[in-house]
């Protein structure tokens, strides 16, 4: 019998709480965390290339899809207690097309190792 989602917002709730770590953020990386802005047409990019990686980085080292990297940053960040804007799903979805990381499924050998601390540190140059 499959399980049949009728509370979706509920449900992305749900997934987005799964998963919870310590970041060490340089004040320069917390400073460069909103983009830049565009002098181009178009519209403005809300979160910086350094936002979308560390994310991306995070739910790639624990293993996490997109909807539960975005709920383990926003843990992350109310513990440090910052006030920071975390790019949702979708947002992580459309810009990890552009950036060159290894598929989760494909490189087992990045993910959170079996014992010991994983120390992760974001300053302005990045991961």
């Amino acid at each position: 019998m499959k399980f049949k989602v009728t509370n979706w917002a509920e449900y992305e709730a749900g997934l987005r709480r799964r998963g919870s770590l310590m970041l060490w953020m340089t004040p320069e990386a917390l400073s460069s965390w909103q983009a830049p802005k565009r002098t181009t047409r178009g519209g403005q990019p809300r979160y910086s290339d350094l936002a979308i990686e560390t994310a991306l980085t995070l739910g790639l080292v624990f293993g996490l899809g997109l909807r539960q990297t975005e709920g383990l940053l926003v843990s992350v960040l109310e513990l440090m207690s910052l006030d920071l804007a975390v790019p949702d799903h979708t947002t992580l979805s459309r810009r990890a097309s552009k950036r060159r990381l290894p598929n989760k499924r494909q490189d087992d050998r990045d993910r959170i190792p079996e014992k010991g601390a994983v120390h992760v540190l974001v300053d302005s140059t990045g991961l």
